[in-house]
């Protein structure tokens, strides 16, 4: 069972993705490519939304009574008494019983898990006869025979689980072999232990991560850590790496990085654009310096670096608030493509939530080559908003210039102000069909992109509206004059605009 917004983020990345159902379920895991096309239409019926699940069935207080009691005079099992009775669903049943019997119900709390460090040091007291097995177990609350398992497991089940009770008796040889056994177990306790110590601490992998599974690579620079305290064959074995592997990757080792100077660049261009390039705009930015690499070692130096892009989170804010009048056809139909600047304007209101309130922003994206034309920021999303945006757009209209404007069915661009404005300045008005966010696709795509790359995974705490709105007036100058674009041959909308001699 999926939640709501699970399944609007599926839908929304769904027209976001030119309506391919492979390319979100590659992204998201999840739904059946079926069950993403009825989430669609449920959403296109619904004016842009997907209406929670429709509330439980009710039932009557008799009904939970017989539920109730069942439950008790049956052995207290939840499966059991739906078996029996039908109804209702166990997290339901367990509600009704709090409910109707408070504190009655007996619970089995399940014992708590012990650390891994825990269970170690609880092994090598007793190969080393610290602790008896009967105090070790009681001070952990466990069972000698679960302490005897921890052994076994730990050792590989290469020695013997049980010690004589009295060693009299025995040969001194006998003895001393035992003790030389003690020894061999203690020995590889330690070596586990600085194996699993030197995954976590040297190569920053999780607690969990098996040392046979690491690369070549590191596996090598772990074992030349441990070196000077255990022997090299002891040490390969027990991370599973073969003599010749070592042998290579060590010379690799040592031979010098031919990339170092390369990483460095990399990093600084990733961190230069706030963490908003991913490897194939890197790989631009580096060709536009005249650095001959391949996408591949690009990709491979970012992953290695943890240089991983901005990625989308939530949803946008809609603007739409049912049929207020006529609205004018959609003459863009999806056709989001423009020979020459300022034939076809795309606008949108979209929300930024912050701590400190909310900041509306209005833009206009010209298709020719997506470059914000203008745009205006409010606290409310009024009139005024789209107005003024309006008005400075159209003040860089050459003689003879009469755009289509496209936007949804937002009430702003249906009200008299804007209306009357587009009539002033010869821009001709086209809108999306109802509830259909893929007929205004390119400027749901310009939004995405902003919010990814300027407003998800940051900390808005402390930030005031206007220090915030400065921040996004700042990435949206960002975006025109800097921000490259693989379509336009790694430029920016305004390098591309220079290079065309159609700006100064």
């Amino acid at each position: 069972m999926y939640s709501r917004e699970e399944k609007v983020r599926a839908v929304e990345l769904f027209v976001e993705y030119d309506m391919s159902p492979a390319s979100v379920i590659r992204e998201l895991g999840y739904p059946a490519r079926a069950t993403l096309y009825a989430w669609y239409d449920e959403y296109l019926e619904n004016g842009g939304d997907i209406p929670p699940q429709s509330k439980r069935r009710r039932y009557s207080d008799e009904q939970k009574r017989v539920a109730v009691d069942h439950f008790f005079e049956h052995g207290q099992c939840l499966a059991r008494t739906l078996r029996a009775l039908g109804y209702p669903s166990q997290e339901l049943l367990a509600s009704w019983i709090e409910e109707l019997e408070p504190g009655k119900r007996s619970r089995r709390a399940s014992p708590p898990k012990i650390p891994d460090e825990v269970k170690e040091k609880a092994v090598v007291d007793l190969v080393t006869r610290t602790g008896a097995a009967k105090d070790i177990a009681d001070e952990l609350g466990i069972e000698r025979a679960t302490l005897y398992n921890w052994k076994r497991r730990l050792l590989d089940e290469e020695v013997p689980c049980k010690m004589p009770r009295k060693p009299d008796g025995r040969t001194i040889e006998e003895l001393e072999e035992y003790a030389a056994s003690l020894r061999r177990d203690i020995g590889r306790l330690e070596l586990r232990r600085a194996i699993l110590e030197g995954t976590v601490e040297l190569l920053g992998k999780d607690r969990s991560a098996d040392p046979k599974m690491l690369t070549n690579r590191e596996k090598t620079v772990l074992v030349e850590s441990l070196r000077p305290a255990h022997k090299l064959n002891v040490l390969l074995d027990a991370v599973g790496m073969a003599k010749s592997s070592y042998r290579y990757q060590r010379s690799a080792l040592a031979r010098p990085d031919k990339y170092a100077n390369l990483r460095i660049r990399i990093a600084e261009i990733f961190h230069e654009n706030d963490g908003r390039y991913g490897y194939r705009r890197v790989h631009a930015a580096l060709k536009a310096e005249e650095v001959v690499v391949s996408e591949k070692v690009v990709c491979r130096i970012m992953k290695e670096a943890g240089l991983v892009a901005k990625r989308p989170m939530k949803r946008k804010y809609s603007s739409y608030k049912g049929e207020i009048g006529d609205a004018p056809a959609n003459i863009v139909n999806r056709d989001f493509h423009a020979e020459e600047p300022n034939t076809l304007w795309l606008t949108d209101i979209t929300e930024f939530s912050i701590p400190a309130g909310k900041v509306y922003l209005s833009p206009v994206v010209d298709c020719f080559d997506g470059l914000c034309v203008a745009w205006t920021q409010s606290t409310s999303p009024n009139a005024e908003l789209v107005n003024t945006m309006l008005d400075a757009a159209a003040s860089g209209l050459a003689e003879g210039e009469r755009p289509v404007s496209h936007s949804d069915r937002g009430c702003h661009y249906r009200w008299p102000g804007w209306i009357e404005r587009c009539e002033r300045y010869g821009i001709t008005r086209s809108m999306s069909k109802k509830g259909c966010s893929p007929d205004n696709s390119a400027m749901e795509g310009f939004f995405g992109r902003l919010k990814v790359e300027f407003f998800y995974g940051r900390d808005w705490k402390g930030w005031g509206v206007d220090q915030f709105m400065d921040a996004l007036d700042g990435y949206i100058h960002w975006y025109n004059e800097k921000r490259i674009k693989m379509s336009l041959g790694g430029l920016s909308p305004k390098q591309y605009r220079e290079a065309l001699g159609l700006a100064a």
